[in-house]
């Protein structure tokens, strides 16, 4: 990001060197008043020493050499080197010498050839001024009557409607300011469009689809006199219209689920809660000085506590995401923190400024601005309004900025499932607990005698507590001393072959136990009678004498085995079948399986938890009103004066409003809720007019101020102000109600023109500024795409929730997936999204680094950081992507896929479908005959590139290219 001293240089030579178009445009102006000897030093020669001068003679108390440039009794004073100027005489005026020598401005910020004219006229003329300039600048900023009385900053007057030649051309007021302007140009109206440029015109403007066969069939068969105005009303109502219309609302709110700031565009949690609410306020139709109040200010609306939210609540707070909306690096190791949190400030002030008010209001952070009379006083007492909720010196991190979505009967119905879930979970732990002492004891029957009772005393040792010889011991049989719950599983899937083991060492031992019992016996008698009972056991028993029969008899403990042990050694017999029956848990016993059912079973409990979201809200920590300061040059390592909360200065003149310090009643300090209502409160000349010029644009391509962003004296000039007026007063009049003003522009005659260009039209008005036509439009980035994804008949119409990831592929494109990264960080895969990969664009995640190709090339808004006018270029990448892309081969494949499917097996049945789903008209007979020879072409070139290919294969590779050449023509991607 740009330090502040660098943004100091950068804006000074952005005035003067990266808009040229605009000195031109004040030489054109000056120059026409010079060739009536009117040059003056407020309107012509101001505006270069202001915009080139200022910053070291006269702005911020900085006068070097004691040369005061702002009033023109200050330059015939001079400074140290005396007069500046000589009225009569621009070679011996001191300043002309400076400028036209190129010595000063300094740093390659020498003045045009033209502006250095300028002066030098100024001067030959008398160096006059207009009007009186004031006695003194105590408060260090001025502003010419010029600079107040520009149209932007005037109030609204709802102006009458003029007289037209023909009054039976207008179908809405509309009309007659258009047709005003084309009669003082000798122009005439187009005459209206015919019913399917007209619906197609409607559908992509309402709601940035196309029509649908059933609207194109059910419009075209209405007769009735207003089926226009039916088909209009039905468009608002549907939801796909909050979708389009949120969607343009995005682009200058700076919308992204990303941060921003760095290369690294860390991912925005939850952002997705505000998109959600512009779609829905657009849907709802809620009134645009509501929308306004609750996006600035809706956490003011709300009594403290935030918590156990309830749905109205939960919208309020959803809306403060417009001022979350700005780049934040502020939760980024590695970033000046300083600079970050005043970089978001200054961005947020951006986004708000231009896009309600249509100024630029933040080329006054380091400044006063260079054109517009906003003082750098005015900036920060802008600011100043924001501050309690974005204190640089007292700043919340983005992951911090957050509101629980959890009601009370959320935490309730958690606190139950967590109750049952921990029975569960201890259930489970037993047989943990059982499984780990049977391991145990598995184990143990492997080790020597002699060290199974001190092992068995080591391993149930707590660790910390273990002696020397204890730790030593379990190191040495380590199949001891690593049994543990999580090594349960390593244990049990070897269950059949340790059984197997396990059952040798008990058999083995079993006869030694056997042995050692008859032993004992044995030494009890003479040695004889030991070597008789020895023989007589060792003899098989088919083999025996009677006389070893009746011995044994007397002796049964020469023929102990495992049943009649318990006889001669209950002991010994008792540990021989616990090693049988752990033997036998062992071989059937599955610890894994049965430790994850139960597992399952907590999880599935634990799901009936209900999901904790959080809202990215903008709130005020309570009772917090911080004080700001002017930070000199922008640098906040400078402070200088403090400010209070207040409007521009430049609007107050007209209604004033009292910004408060802190809130009487409530916790906040209200500043945001005032400042909100002051905007809305129908008398701000800005408001109404920036909206509904939004509006014109989307519907005209064009708006009635071209520079949507920028009302101010570097913006254009409106094209028709009376008719702005006009719209902005009758917006305000009727409740600020959106639809309705739509309903208002699209019914008129206006609209509804051809877009046919004739030689007469573009003698007189080529830019169609006039509006004698209607002019054609290229689909958007997002309306190209979605409209893509419905002809094909994919589209997902699920609204609102998290948005579709992208990522970066093998070749680094961007693409929709989730992330799958080798050992090299490279996208393997994009992952199965389920059917989100067909959603509309608008839910699609905005990431500010990583922009989905296919609308990256068909120009998406670019978050700088936000858009209030989106570029319409016309590139051969565009071409590219069309015919090579595999976004389009997959869907045109789909499209000729879903043709097919929803018509017969008559080529031509599917050739007429797919012309009228794409372009929402009936093919002609010519069209018809050119796709025909089209399929004919393409047939035999597959066939000749594979002999194999069948007649049926062919017709149907070919049909698919077929599709792509339709959704790739200029009769899609256009609008007339």
């Amino acid at each position: 990001m740009m330090p502040a001293m660098r943004r100091v240089l950068y804006c000074t030579l952005l005035l003067g060197f990266l808009f040229p178009s605009q000195s031109v445009r004040l030489v054109a102006q000056t120059s026409k008043a010079a060739k009536t000897a009117n040059v003056s030093y407020e309107q012509d020669v101001r505006p270069i020493f202001k915009t080139h001068c200022f910053q070291c003679h006269g702005e911020s108390n900085v006068i070097e050499g004691g040369l005061d440039l702002r009033l023109n009794r200050f330059i015939q004073k001079g400074g140290d080197n005396g007069p500046a100027t000589i009225a009569g005489d621009h070679k011996k005026s001191l300043i002309w010498q400076r400028v036209s020598s190129g010595a000063m401005p300094p740093e390659d910020n020498n003045l045009s050839p033209q502006e250095i004219r300028i002066i030098e006229q100024w001067i030959q003329l008398g160096a006059k001024n207009l009007n009186s300039e004031p006695e003194s600048l105590d408060n260090n900023t001025y502003f010419t009557q010029a600079e107040l009385e520009f149209w932007a900053f005037q109030p609204i007057k709802r102006p009458t409607l003029p007289r037209i030649n023909d009054a039976t051309l207008a179908r809405s007021p509309v009309d007659y300011f258009i047709q005003q302007r084309l009669q003082d140009a000798n122009l005439s109206p187009s005459t209206s469009a015919d019913k399917t440029t007209l619906l197609r015109r409607l559908t992509y403007d309402l709601l940035g689809l196309p029509p649908t066969l059933r609207q194109m069939n059910r419009f075209l068969a209405n007769q009735s006199p207003d089926a226009y105005e039916q088909l209009v009303d039905e468009l608002l109502m549907s939801p796909r219209y909050g979708e389009r219309w949120g969607r343009h609302w995005l682009d200058v709110a700076g919308y992204a689920d990303s941060e921003g700031y760095t290369d690294k565009d860390i991912k925005r949690e939850w952002a997705y809660f505000y998109r959600d609410y512009v779609v829905n306020a657009f849907n709802q139709n809620k009134p645009y000085d509501q929308f306004l109040v609750e996006q600035l200010a809706g956490d003011e609306l709300i009594q403290s506590p935030l918590s156990d939210l309830q749905p109205p609540d939960v919208t309020l707070l959803q809306a403060t995401g417009f001022l979350r909306m700005a780049p934040d690096g502020t939760g980024q190791a590695g970033v000046d923190q300083m600079v970050a949190r005043n970089q978001m400030i200054a961005d947020t002030i951006n986004i708000m400024t231009t896009s309600i008010l249509g100024l630029t209001v933040g080329c006054a952070q380091c400044h006063d601005h260079r054109y517009d009379p906003i003082s750098q006083e005015d900036y920060y007492e802008l600011r100043a309004i924001l501050a309690p909720a974005l204190d640089w010196k007292k700043w919340q991190a983005p992951s911090t900025r957050r509101i629980s979505l959890y009601t009370d009967e959320d935490r309730q119905q958690k606190t139950e499932v967590e109750s049952r879930a921990a029975v569960a979970t201890a259930k489970r732990q037993q047989q943990v607990d059982q499984h780990l002492d049977r391991t145990l004891t598995e184990e143990l029957i492997r080790v020597p005698d002699q060290v199974r009772a001190a092992l068995q005393t080591a391993y149930k040792t707590k660790s910390d507590q273990r002696t020397d010889k204890q730790t030593a011991l379990l190191e040495e049989y380590p199949a001891i001393g690593k049994i543990t719950s999580g090594s349960l599983y390593l244990y049990s899937r070897k269950r059949a072959a340790r059984a197997v083991e396990l059952n040798k060492i008990v058999d083995a031992r079993e006869q030694t136990i056997l042995a050692q019992v008859r032993e004992e016996f044995l030494n009890k008698l003479p040695q004889e009678q030991r070597t008789v009972l020895i023989a007589a056991q060792q003899t098989k028993p088919a083999q025996r004498t009677a006389e070893q029969n009746e011995l044994l008899k007397v002796a049964p403990v020469m023929l102990v085995d495992y049943a009649t042990l318990t006889q001669f050694n209950p002991t010994a017999a008792a540990t021989i079948k616990a090693n049988r029956q752990i033997i036998e848990i062992c071989r059937t016993t599955d610890a894994t399986a049965q430790l994850e059912a139960m597992q399952k079973q907590v999880d599935e409990i634990r799901a009936e938890i209900p999901q904790e979201h959080f809202i990215r809200a903008l709130t005020e920590p309570v009772d917090h009103a911080p004080d700001t300061v002017l930070f000199i040059r922008g640098n906040h390592d400078t402070p200088g004066d403090k400010v209070k909360p207040s409007e521009l200065d430049i609007f107050a003149q007209f209604v004033s409003t009292d910004i408060p310090l802190k809130g009487v009643a409530q916790q906040t300090t209200n500043r945001r809720l005032t400042y909100a209502q002051h905007l809305t409160n129908g008398k701000h000349p800005l408001t109404a007019r920036v909206f509904v010029n939004s509006v014109w644009k989307h519907h005209f391509g064009r708006g009635i101020v071209d520079s949507a962003g920028d009302f101010g004296v570097l913006g254009q000039m409106p094209t028709h102000p009376e008719l702005l007026d006009y719209l902005a007063s009758e917006f305000m009049d009727n409740d600020w109600d959106i639809k309705r003003l739509h309903r208002l522009i699209v019914t008129s005659s206006t609209y509804r023109q051809i877009s046919q260009r004739t030689e007469a039209l573009d003698e007189v008005d080529p830019d169609n500024k006039l509006l004698a036509r209607q002019s054609i439009r290229r689909l958007e980035a997002e309306a190209f795409r979605d409209a893509v994804l419905a002809v094909s008949g994919l589209l997902n119409n699920k609204m609102h929730g998290p948005g579709v990831p992208v990522m970066e592929d093998g070749v680094g494109q961007i693409v929709l997936g989730i992330e799958k990264l080798d050992g090299e960080r490279i996208n393997k895969a994009t992952g199965d999204l389920g059917g989100e990969e067909h959603r509309r664009s608008v839910y699609i995640e905005v990431r500010r680094t990583r922009p989905l190709a296919v609308l990256a090339t068909f120009d998406i808004a670019t978050n700088a950081p936000n858009c209030t006018k989106r570029a319409s270029s016309n590139v051969a990448t565009q071409s590219l992507l069309v015919m090579n892309s595999n976004f389009m081969v997959e869907y045109s494949q789909a499209f000729a896929a879903h043709i097919i499917k929803h018509s017969n097996d008559s080529l031509e049945d599917q050739m007429q479908l797919a012309w009228k789903t794409t372009y929402a008209e009936l093919p002609t007979t010519e069209n018809l005959q050119a796709l025909l020879n089209f399929m004919d072409t393409q047939i035999e070139q597959f066939k000749s590139e594979d002999a194999k290919l069948d007649d049926q294969a062919a017709q149907r590779k070919a049909f698919e290219v077929l599709c792509q050449t339709l959704l790739g023509s200029n009769q899609f991607l256009y609008i007339d």
